[in-house]
């Protein structure tokens, strides 16, 4: 209590001081004071702690205020010498403005970069420049920022052409760069110089400030007080609930304070938990220690004394006012950077910055954001100090990574993600390469923190502690900061740039020397491995590295001694690494073929070997260079290339090779998973360019200086094939070898993948400097091949394309030659499609297909061929020829040990006798065959005289085996298997590559001898081969046709027969047909007289017809009789708010709700639809019960969500799994006796009021007398004819009562959101109005959808509806008669005036389509008691009517001012009914009084009406229909003029339905008066209640904007309502109402029903009555929830130019709203689908429905 006395005497002491104090005449103080420093310290120590933490809640209103006046004020008046506000005005004038926008962003807001433009990805504009730039025409990439970083608006470096928005763009005035402290005087500068080092200094202390109960000299106050305050940090390694419930422990709060002090910590880094004395807080913090010290680390807790944590909130508020004050000019901005950056007395590294950078991870959270946005505002907006505190953060990099690396908090609130604002400037990257050694640095940093290696010096990643997989993480960032350095390349080269530069690559090659060779693995014999090995540390570095690897390639690429330089580097670094590795290899020779070669002896599948070589990949890819650059052939003296030892240089590259096809051949089964997905990422698009590509161009490399047939052995001999085809039979003795099955396997696999091998090393030229080609034919070549697949998506093309370190693919420049795009529709999305003329390109053995890819090109090239009606063989493609350097790989095709390879193969294809070659194998040789022929076809066609083609393959194919064994020659070979029976698929091919042997023997011959003769001939010959071959296919195709027309006839035979034998059944069929179409003509009118009516005496009576129906459960067909069998339809009631025009009506308390009127606002009804399939009630029921013990047997073991709540009675339909959650028994149609008594309307009115008389009485008699009534009625006259006491027999068997009831109490339940109960008189009430309900949305649906009023609907609605509608006639048999019959009579009184009826509501309150679908179906209840005769069908008909006049008098009275607009001439006709809109609404007005304005015209008034009474008769035809069964007129199932009188006469109308009034005039005058003299009705037309015109118009989704970037714009500036100024995280918009929501947060969940929900699970119910449409906008998702456990994701209607969607916002390319896409959500939100598609989506997809969609 005394605590809480002092607390408010304080405020009064304090406020006398305040109100005394005069900032002016500190001001004038300090600016006399000869020690200014201390007189500042002296001030804050004095007011720091008055004004700040001086409780356990902190007021930062009142406090921001007090500081303002009392702190800042003073240096403001100090710092300009006069007021602030002219002062600072004055700076501001004369400042001119910089051209840097440097507008920080903001979590979440949008951020463009140009993908033309752009120096590299880190280069982007913020909203408002980008609009204004010409970068908004080029290609750009749309992201989120995740805060933090600045708008490069501005900055020269950034952009390759047009670094300015018309914003920003400078004068030309102020070109010439003066110094910005011009403009100030110098005792200006002097103060401000004082101010700035004062404040910064001050900061600077407390934010590193580390002692927790002392404050820095100068700053102890004058009274220090026992208040401290229990300070919680943040860390990265306790999850929000550990925090919550630990704070809920030790402080006792709320589970909602202990989420919003989470919520703080999380946000700001730290949050005080307790304010007290020190033991209390002592107290606190030792159970949050102890509470979370089990697992981890615990969390950090300090105990500070309230003075100290009052000065550090003014040092932030400090750091803010400098950073707002330099906003002011640029001259504050440069002393304030020269304050900052000044060495203070310890020398090196002293300056205030420093101290800032250094102490980076000491500090938390929020100060660390305040100081790095003033460093962004600051020094990095100032070019001269950026450059300067570059130099710094150079000079410092080493210590800052160390201390992030022990530093648990995320890099984005680490000052080492600076280096992004730095290093990307090429200028300033360069600099601090020459001067800093910036690259070596970084890399000598990168490889300290990695110490783990093993004994050769590799690294070791194996058993890697979580600490270190940590550290592992953190380095990676260092990998960031060098691509960043590397990322523009140089264009002049200093000689100090050269010698940093590979300086930096020594180091380099270091790191890559400790990865060559890591991770080695050895085959598995004998017993599966036991423990995977760890794989993935090392392939993550490789992907990181791989980028860094290509750009050192293409620094070297530009400079030619650099080259040079690297490549004799890389070489050296080589030879050291393969020192280790030869030992313990013995030598041996090989020979084959009459050559012979020296290697070693070594086997992959014994030996250890690994997959990582990245220093032999760097060493080719700077051999490419040599050759690209022209490098080898201008001074070939300056390079090793003598020196080289080839078969080195291959070793290990082929190693790796021969690996990848033993795991394929299934060798390496047992060495588990690690080694199959290590195979996978080498081939894969991320890692192939610097691992498989590299290890290729290393072996043709190789190959090009060896002699062919010697590279050929070392292959075969690694391969471990050598044994094969070295023996000099081998063609003959290997087959009949009867080895072991899986050897054998395995050998043709490994023979396989060494023939592909050999293909690659000749046939892959596309790469620059190994073939003669552009860097863009590489591409291309990747997307013609991808496309040979099938069609493929821009994603997907992307994705299967490498991307270079600036995530570009090169992709659009060249797509449009290869590919052609076709637009997607309302689903899929957009696909290229390859060029015809293109296809010939194709390769089959193309080096980046896998397995998969390749046969289903194969498949589909194949079908496109024959779809073109050629032959099938797919012929390799004419290659680019070889640059010099790689010339002589061609010999590879024609030497010795190939020939003789291939000749070995083709005899064992020619004698298949056992299982030891492959089709696979054959395609392959003859696919090298014709790469040869190919490449001596090209030759010769290239010619010219002088230089003689060396190339000879078709004569060295001629030749036969040499002597002792005479084998058969290659060609001979071909012609043999011409004719294999065995090889059919392969004849197109081998026919191919004879023609063209023929063909190049023809050109040989001709430019041997010019006779024209011979050549003549050969044409001649080939042409006898291509008609042979044309004939050939003839018969085939003849056959083809043959047989089809054979299985034709068989076909037709079998269906004769099958009809023979079952004549009657097709009998009856046909019958049926026949009947059904003669009551069709039937029902046609033939006159005009006859014409349809589905209401009133004269309606048409259609035949009666069985309805038979077959259950879907046991497919027994049943007639629908009342007294038989109940049949039932599945069906889905739900709660809707589609149409409602109010969504503000606060819910009703279900308990005492009566629903007995509908408002026509609509705000809320109940939807019934259905699949439409049927079933036996008894077999829904065993259904039902089955699903209910599976559900509780499911309980028992796991807890797996299903899509639908069985405890809400929900099911899904049998048939087509449609979530359900209750059946509509189905009811033949109530005969009605054509009775002669037809009264009229008069007659009618008497008639009903006396029963009405006769019901009161009769429900009185019923009721506990309390008092003796006037027991003397008068007789009425209806009483003979009306028994009030009479019960009428129920005509219904007892399981359609009971599914009546079923039904009834499920739409009462889900209606009310009550517990059902089967007795409450309001069940009746909920089914008469979920079918007007469902009548109303489905008609409005078919005006939205421009559909006719009948005939459009699915079958599933119109048995729905039929249901409906007669469920609703019977449902009273079900109920309590006399309840039933007391509904009638107050629906009946809100027309006719009843003076026993309470409280009848107004006209303007009741919906007309309910009151009389109510009326209607309730008036069976009363007519089962009368015995007069009365026509149910004149009620009806006069019921109607009734209503069609409240509804017309309703619309008058809603009918508003007029529009003006052109009076349109009218007709005869016309005028009548204007004239009666007037009369009407004249009589109106004179009963309303001036609440109606004069309405001069008639014609709008008609209008008016016409045109909002519409929709009530469109519902009330749809429900007559139904009821009555009347089929409709053919007018009204087409869109055809003329609508209007058809449906009134439909509906026994005339054609002017004021007539009605007109006609009965004394008859409806007097309730016309009752009508308009309720109190309600001026109430609300004077604005009181809700007033509804009409027509309504159908609610639709909110409008969104074409352009995606606008939402994000919104949603960044959104902020989260609970928390203060907080951003949301996931801002989701709801698309229903517009509202924008802070979803999947804890600050606001809020409780519903007992359980905590997310803010859009509470939205739905609120504005959507449980279904709720999202978009959330930072994934680009639309979310669908449904109640609390049910949702799922659904494509958003926003596409990019290639018509897709970008979920997740992963590919930024701009997106736009897709209409077609946005309708497509709107139809499902108007025809009540969302549930219905959760439901699908869920059974679809497991992983939905274990999401928790409440908290989102």
């Amino acid at each position: 209590m005394a605590a809480a006395e002092s607390d408010r005497e304080v405020p009064s002491a304090l406020c006398t001081e305040f109100l005394n104090f005069s900032v002016k005449d500190t001001a004038s103080k300090w600016l006399q004071v000869t020690d200014l420093y201390k007189e500042v310290y002296h001030h804050l120590a004095r007011y720091v702690p008055k004004i700040y933490c001086l409780g356990p809640n902190l007021n930062p209103q009142s406090e921001d205020l007090l500081a303002q006046m009392l702190l800042q004020a003073p240096l403001e008046w100090y710092l300009c010498g006069e007021d602030p506000s002219t002062g600072l005005a004055k700076l501001e004038q004369n400042n001119q403005p910089s051209q840097l926008c440097g507008h920080v962003f903001k979590v979440g807001e949008p951020t463009y970069s140009c993908r033309e433009c752009a120096a590299d990805p880190t280069c982007v504009l913020c909203m408002q420049c980008f609009l204004g730039s010409v970068h908004k025409e080029h290609r750009y990439r749309m992201t989120t920022s995740g805060g933090g970083g600045f708008c490069d608006c501005g900055d020269t470096e950034a952009w390759k052409k047009g670094p300015y928005c018309q914003k920003h763009e400078p004068n030309i005035s102020d070109s010439c760069q003066e110094d910005p402290l011009a403009h100030l005087s110098t005792d200006m500068i002097a103060r401000c110089y004082n101010v700035f080092s004062i404040v910064l200094k001050y900061a600077v202390d407390m934010l590193t400030w580390d002692k927790e109960d002392e404050l820095p000299p100068g700053l102890e106050p004058p009274d220090r007080s026992d208040t401290y305050y229990c300070m919680l940090f943040n860390d990265e390694v306790h999850t929000y609930e550990q925090v919550i419930y630990t704070l809920q422990k030790a402080v006792n709060c709320t589970q909602k304070e202990a989420v919003s002090f989470a919520t703080t910590v999380d946000r700001d880094g730290r949050k005080s938990v307790r304010f007290g004395d020190f033991a209390f807080c002592e107290l606190a913090k030792s159970v949050i220690v102890r509470n979370t010290s089990r697992q981890s680390k615990p969390l950090r807790v300090q105990v500070m004394h309230s003075s100290v944590v009052a000065h550090q909130c003014f040092a932030l508020k400090a750091l803010h006012w400098l950073g707002h004050v330099i906003g002011y000019s640029d001259a504050l901005r440069r002393i304030l950077c020269q304050v900052g950056l000044e060495r203070g007395p310890e020398g090196e590294n002293s300056s205030l910055v420093d101290t800032l950078m250094l102490c980076d991870s000491k500090m938390w959270k929020g100060a660390r954001n305040v100081y790095h946005q003033l460093f962004m505002s600051s020094l990095l907006m100032d070019l001269k100090y950026k450059k300067l505190f570059a130099i710094q953060f150079a000079k410092n990099y080493r210590r800052l990574q160390t201390d992030f690396m022990e530093d648990d908090h995320e890099r984005v609130v680490s000052v080492t993600s600076l280096s992004v604002q730095l290093f990307t400037v090429p200028t300033m990257a360069r600099m601090l390469i020459t001067e800093e050694n910036l690259m070596t640095i970084i890399i000598r940093t990168f490889v300290d923190h990695l110490r783990h290696r093993d004994l050769q010096g590799r690294f070791q990643f194996e058993r890697y502690t979580a600490q270190q997989a940590f550290k592992f993480r953190r380095v990676q960032s260092l990998i960031g900061d060098l691509k960043y350095v590397l990322i523009s390349r140089p264009t002049e080269w200093s000689d100090q740039l050269r010698e940093k530069f590979l300086e930096g690559l020594d180091t380099f090659l270091e790191l890559l020397k400790c990865m060559q060779g890591m991770d080695p693995v050895v085959r598995q014999v004998g017993q599966h491995i036991e423990m995977e090995p760890e794989w993935e540390a090392a392939f993550t570095l490789q992907m990181k590295l791989t980028h860094i690897i290509s750009m050192i390639q293409e620094w070297c690429a530009t400079d030619e001694r650099v080259l040079i330089a690297a490549y004799k580097k890389c070489l050296t670094a080589l030879t050291h690494c393969h020192s280790g590795f030869t030992d313990g290899e013995q030598p041996i020779t090989l020979s084959m073929c009459g050559h012979s070669v020296d290697t070693i002896r070594y086997c992959v599948s014994q030996e250890k070997v690994s997959i990582h070589l990245p220093v032999s990949r760097l060493l080719a890819g700077l051999h490419v260079l040599l050759s690209k650059m022209e490098v080898a052939y201008r001074f070939p003296e300056q390079l090793p290339l003598s020196e080289l030892s080839p078969p080195m240089l291959i070793e290990h590259p082929l190693r790796c090779l021969v690996l990848c096809a033993q795991v394929h051949a299934g060798m390496w089964r047992r060495n588990g998973f690690s080694l199959v997905n290590q195979i996978y990422y080498y081939h894969n698009v991320k890692c192939r360019v610097e691992m498989f590509d590299k290890d290729l161009i290393m072996l043709q490399a190789g190959a090009s200086m060896m002699d062919p047939n010697h590279f050929l052995m070392i292959v075969l001999s690694r391969f471990e094939l050598y044994h094969i085809f070295s023996s000099a039979d081998c063609r003959k003795r290997y087959n009949r070898e009867n080895a072991n099955k899986d050897v054998v396997q395995q050998n043709n696999t490994l023979m396989e993948e060494m023939l592909h091998l050999i293909m690659m090393v000749v046939g892959e030229r596309f790469e620059a400097g190994i073939g003669q080609v552009e860097g863009c034919d590489e591409i291309k070549r990747e997307i013609l091949h991808q496309l040979c697949i099938r069609p493929m998506a821009h994603s997907e093309l992307v994705k299967a394309l490498p991307e270079n370190e600036n995530k570009e693919t090169g992709m659009e420049r060249v797509i449009d030659c290869v590919a052609l795009f076709k637009k997607p529709g309302v689903t899929g999305r957009g696909l290229y499609e390859l060029r015809p003329e293109c296809a010939k390109q194709f390769n089959l053995y193309f080096h980046h297909y896998s397995r998969a890819d390749q046969s289903k090109a194969e498949e589909a090239q194949r079908k496109l061929k024959r779809q073109n009606g050629e032959d099938t063989a797919l012929p390799p493609p004419v290659l680019p020829p070889f640059c010099p350097l790689f010339a002589s790989l061609v010999n590879i095709l024609q030497c010795d040990v190939l020939l003789g390879m291939l000749g070995a193969v083709l005899q064992w294809a020619v004698e298949p006798s056992a299982g030891h070659w492959s089709e696979s194998m054959l395609q392959r040789v003859l696919h090298l065959i014709g790469m040869a022929l190919l490449e001596e076809q090209q030759q010769l066609e290239n010619s010219n005289e002088d230089n003689d083609v060396y190339f000879n393959f078709t004569l060295k194919m001629c030749r036969p085996g040499e002597a002792p064994s005479n084998t058969a020659s290659v060609l001979a070979l071909l012609e043999n298997l011409q004719n294999a029976p065995h090889l059919e698929v392969h004849k197109d091919m081998i026919r191919w590559l004879l023609k063209t042997v023929a063909g190049i023997k023809t050109m040989r011959e001709r430019s041997a001898s010019t006779s024209t003769v011979t050549a003549s001939g050969s044409r001649g010959q080939e042409e006898t081969a291509c008609d042979k071959d044309k004939a050939e296919r003839k018969r085939k195709v003849e056959m083809a046709r043959l047989r089809r027309e054979k299985v034709m006839a068989q076909m037709s035979e079998m269906q004769r027969h099958f009809i023979n034998e079952n004549k009657e059944l097709f009998q009856q069929s046909l019958e049926e047909l026949e009947a059904s179409t003669s009551t069709s003509l039937e029902h046609s009118p033939t006159s005009s007289d006859a014409a349809l009516a589905c209401v009133g005496p004269r309606r048409s009576r259609p035949r009666e017809k069985r309805q038979v129906v077959t259950c879907i459960l046991c497919q027994e067909e049943q007639e629908i009789r009342a007294d038989g069998k109940a049949m039932v339809l599945a069906a889905f009631i739900q709660r809707s708010t589609v149409m409602s025009k109010n969504r503000k009506r606060p819910p009703h308390d279900p308990k005492r709700y009566d629903p007995l009127f509908m408002h026509p606002d609509l705000s809320f009804g109940t939807h019934t639809g259905s699949c439409g399939h049927i079933m036996h009630s008894h077999c829904w029921q065993r259904y039902f019960e089955a699903v209910q013990a599976k559900e509780q047997r499911r309980q028992q073991r796991l807890r797996v969500h299903t899509s639908y709540d069985v405890g809400n009675g929900e099911f899904l339909c049998p048939l087509c799994e449609c979530l359900s959650n209750t059946v509509i028994p189905l009811l033949p149609r109530t005969k009605s006796s054509s009775s002669c008594e037809q009264p009229g309307l008069g007659q009618w009115l008497k008639t009903s009021g006396q029963q009405i008389k006769a019901m009161h009485s009769a429900h009185r008699k019923l009721q506990p007398v309390s008092t003796v009534e006037e027991t003397v009625e008068e007789e009425c006259p209806a009483r003979e004819v009306f028994t009030v006491d009479y019960i009428p027999t129920n005509p219904y068997s007892s399981t359609i009562k009971e599914m009546l009831t079923t039904f009834g109490t499920a739409t009462y339940k889900v209606g009310l959101k009550v517990h059902p109960n089967e007795q409450d008189p309001r069940i009746p009430i909920m089914c008469w109005g979920s079918c007007a309900y469902t009548i109303q949305s489905i008609e409005r649906l078919l005006v939205d959808e421009k559909k006719p009023l009948f005939g459009s609907l699915p079958c599933r609605q119109d048995d729905c509806l039929s249901s409906l509608a007669r469920f609703g006639s019977a449902c009273w048999t079900a109920a309590c008669q006399p309840t039933v019959q007391g509904h009638f009579i107050r629906l009946l009184a809100a027309l006719i005036p009843d003076p026993q009826v309470e409280a009848s509501p107004c006209i303007l309150d009741v919906d007309m389509l309910h009151l009389l679908v109510s009326v209607v179906l309730s008036y069976g209840s009363v007519h089962s008691q009368d015995s007069s005769g009365l026509s149910v069908d004149a009620v009806q008909l006069h019921l109607f009517h009734l209503i069609t006049v409240a509804h017309m008098v309703q619309i008058l009275l809603t009918s508003g001012p007029e529009e003006v607009t052109m009076e349109q001439e009218s007709g005869e006709a016309e005028r009548g009914e204007e004239e009666g809109a007037c009369r009407l609404y004249n009589t109106l007005r004179t009963r309303v009084g001036s609440s109606l304005p004069e309405v001069g015209s008639g014609w709008h008034l008609w209008r008016c009406v016409k045109t909002g009474i519409l929709p009530y008769l469109r519902g009330a035809a749809l429900f007559f229909h139904h009821l009555n069964g009347v089929p409709a007129p053919p007018e009204l199932h087409a869109l055809c003029p003329g609508q209007w009188e058809v449906l009134c006469g439909y509906l026994s109308l005339p054609s002017n339905p004021l007539q009605l009034f007109h006609s009965q005039q004394e008859l409806l005058e007097p309730l016309l008066h009752g009508w308009c003299t309720h109190p309600g009705v001026q109430q609300t037309l004077q604005g009181g209640g809700v007033l509804v015109r009409f027509p309504r118009e159908s609610n639709s989704l909110i409008d969104l904007p074409d352009d995606y970037s606008a939402l994000i714009n919104q949603a960044s500036s959104f902020t989260c309502p609970k928390s203060g100024g907080d951003k949301s995280r996931a801002p989701t918009l709801c698309l229903v109402c517009g509202s924008m929501l802070c979803s999947q947060s804890y600050c606001c969940q809020t409780e519903l029903e007992g359980e905590d929900v997310g803010a859009c699970t509470a939205h739905t119910f609120a504005c959507g009555a449980g279904v709720g449409i999202f978009l959330r906008v930072r994934e680009s998702q639309v979310l669908f929830l449904a109640g609390k456990t049910k949702g799922c994701f659904y494509a958003p209607p926003y596409l990019d130019d290639y018509g897709e969607t970008d979920q997740g916002l992963r590919r930024g390319n701009p997106l736009h709203l897709c209409h077609e896409r946005y309708r497509k959500i709107q139809k499902l939100w108007r025809q009540h689908s969302i549930t219905e598609e959760i439901g699908h989506a869920q059974e679809a997809n497991q992983t939905l429905v274990g999401i928790d969609w409440q908290h989102l």
